[in-house]
């Protein structure tokens, strides 16, 4: 298979958890803050003691809500150790510079010495503004796509033109060949799991598709949230209007061909990504690509937009990848005991079902990529 020359691969899709409830902010997937926090980052940040909720999230950072002294609602997480405590700077940065320009956006709040984050036994803590509104884990109409894509272009343009250096850079996360000899190793590191006959199926459909990916026009690197799957963006509680998006762990620069392609094959899944209905919706990726074309307003080169088609069906086929490969490691991905025996259990459905997803891409190619170019090309 080969890859075309589209810059520096960059951000990790992290994917995660959606159930098919819209719920509060920040509600990303399973409920992972089950213990109590550490009273003394409750004292660094001057939060109300017994004030913490748990929030249904955090299959990568675990996250409470918590109230401050003046009674405003906070978010406060403990920082996943895959991610520096400089990554904070890079938050602090951005969200800064999006605020300047009038966006929406959670902010750090600061500790009561003014630090960006708290650290206590190389445990990193932060707080987050709240933002007051709901993350929908499917979207569920046209109008939701549009503002998605709305949404996102926004944001795509007024990160533009940030002249920052981002200390997470977070350099061959998108390198879809490296995730397929991950997957590759893992195949072959535990043959000796019972699950590997099952798993081994899986991946050869992962390889025959990865099989048919093109190669994605060279393109310039962009500012992009890196995981804009929409758990992701924060709507109105009452309406279909999108507020902004959250969990920024992930910014940095990339081709923003790349990240349409992510937030896409999330978006245009009518349900959730462990759902056996899993698939593809060409209504949902018509009304989203004229949302994200309509507020980018010629933002866009057309090297950039016309990979989206072509990037969209590599993330599919990268992550049904990651999913196959950790069904056999079992160590990244969180799962939902409830539903499934285990994490390979688990991981299996994902991987199925992002499967569907790709195999559904792949079969509508030719009539996206008209799509987009008519939207774009207007």
């Amino acid at each position: 298979m080969r890859r075309g020359t589209i810059g520096a691969p960059l951000v990790r899709c992290i994917a995660a958890l959606r159930s098919s409830k819209a719920k509060s902010t920040y509600d990303s997937g399973m409920n992972r803050a089950s213990a109590a926090p550490d009273p003394a980052a409750l004292a660094a940040f001057d939060l109300v003691p017994g004030s913490t909720e748990p929030a249904p999230s955090g299959l990568i950072n675990r996250t409470w809500y918590a109230r401050g002294r003046r009674g405003q609602r906070l978010v406060l997480q403990q920082l996943n150790k895959v991610f520096p405590p400089q990554i904070n700077e890079d938050i602090d940065a951005l969200t800064r510079h999006l605020a300047a320009k009038g966006l929406i956006t959670p902010r750090l709040v600061p500790t009561r010495s003014g630090a960006l984050w708290f650290q206590s036994n190389d445990v990193v803590w932060r707080v987050l503004t709240y933002i007051d509104g709901v993350s929908r884990h499917a979207i569920r109409s046209p109008t939701q796509a549009l503002e998605a894509g709305r949404v996102l272009a926004t944001f795509h343009r007024a990160a533009s033109d940030l002249n920052y250096t981002f200390k997470n850079a977070r350099l061959g996360v998108h390198d879809t060949e490296r995730h397929l000899n991950a997957l590759r190793s893992a195949l072959v590191e535990f043959a000796h799991r019972p699950e590997h006959s099952a798993v081994r199926a899986l991946a050869e459909r992962v390889f025959a598709l990865a099989q048919r990916l093109q190669a994605l026009p060279a393109s310039t690197d962009r500012i992009v949230h890196g995981d804009p799957k929409i758990s992701n963006i924060v709507f109105e509680r009452d309406t279909d209007r999108a507020l902004c998006l959250i969990d920024l762990d992930t910014c940095t620069r990339m081709p923003v061909a790349l990240e349409l392609g992510d937030a896409l094959r999330s978006w245009c899944n009518p349900v959730s990504e462990d759902n056996a209905t899993a698939g593809f919706s060409r209504p949902l990726f018509q009304a989203a690509i004229e949302g994200y074309a309509a507020a980018a307003d010629g933002f866009l080169e057309a090297a950039e937009w016309s990979g989206i088609p072509a990037a969209t069906l590599t993330i599919a086929v990268e992550l049904a990848a990651r999913f196959c490969a950790d069904s056999l490691r079992e160590r990244y991905f969180g799962w939902d005991a409830n539903r499934y025996p285990s994490a390979s259990a688990h991981n299996q459905a994902r991987t199925r079902n992002q499967l569907q997803v790709a195999e559904n891409v792949a079969a509508e190619l030719a009539s996206m990529q008209e799509a987009t170019s008519a939207v774009f090309g207007r």
